[in-house]
């Protein structure tokens, strides 16, 4: 039973959980490191949370015995073609929200990839040659960072469909 498909989805969505749980004691918290402390349970969540989305296609996958069913991507499992050689119904709604930047899963996918980009910082061309070579900068332009409510909203809609797609795949 443990090494069931569905218990790394189950567990992903566990961990997500709890790194939100530990994100808001950190946002309460008086530390001298809360911004460092919420950041990590931030990236921590969303690792989680992409893990958990992760499971869910494996779980598909597995049950419909795909190729690529062991893929460590999501982007591989979500890919047009792989669905057209082996269409699903569970696959097509994946697809179909990962395909437009304004659902919960495109903006998690987005999320998850700039997770792995260094910091950009914006290059100014210098005008005036009597400016000095080194002058001190303020990096303004901050991302805007993800809300704790936004990832726990995220990690309800892993949750909901997973269950709606457990129904639809079991045999009776």
């Amino acid at each position: 039973m443990a090494n069931e498909l569905y218990t790394r989805t189950n567990q992903k969505i566990f961990y997500a959980g709890l790194s939100l749980e530990s994100w808001r004691k950190a946002q309460e918290s008086q530390a001298m490191n809360v911004q460092g402390l919420v950041q990590a349970e931030r990236e921590a969540t969303l690792f989680h949370l992409y893990g958990a989305v992760l499971g869910l296609c494996h779980e598909i996958a597995g049950y419909y015995r795909l190729p690529n069913s062991q893929s460590p991507q999501i982007e591989v499992l979500l890919d047009s073609s792989m669905l057209e050689a082996a269409p699903s119904p569970e696959f097509s709604e994946l697809v179909e929200l990962a395909g437009h930047s304004e659902t919960w899963l495109a903006q998690l996918l987005e999320a998850y990839k700039a997770l792995h980009k260094p910091p950009q910082m914006q290059h100014k061309a210098k005008v005036d040659p009597t400016t000095p070579l080194i002058e001190a900068i303020s990096i303004d332009p901050q991302p805007e960072l993800l809300e704790r409510e936004t990832l726990e909203a995220w990690r309800k809609q892993i949750t909901a469909l997973a269950r709606r797609f457990r129904e639809s795949l079991s045999e009776w």
